[in-house]
């Protein structure tokens, strides 16, 4: 359902940066937000181990900052290689 509201500016920017922290929309992130607040369940969370998916989330950044090492590792040769 498509809704508008009027919210203060610098609650939005927490918000949009929460969203982005935990790597996901604005919209998702109001929408669980509010589901949390008033303890509205998932149909998600009757199966618990749903629960699981996604807990490695706030992982994002470290994950590409070790591929990006992984990469750049590659990217060089071994002197040893070049005969």
């Amino acid at each position: 359902m498509r809704t508008e509201w009027e919210i203060p500016d610098a609650l939005l920017r927490e918000a949009e940066s929460a969203a982005a922290q935990k790597g996901i929309s604005l919209p998702q992130f109001v929408s669980e937000t509010l589901a949390e607040k008033l303890g509205f369940h998932h149909a998600s969370e009757e199966r618990p181990w749903m629960r699981s998916f996604g807990k490695l989330r706030d992982l994002r950044e470290e994950t590409a900052r070790i591929n990006a090492l992984i990469e750049e590792a590659f990217e060089q040769i071994d002197p040893e290689d070049w005969d």
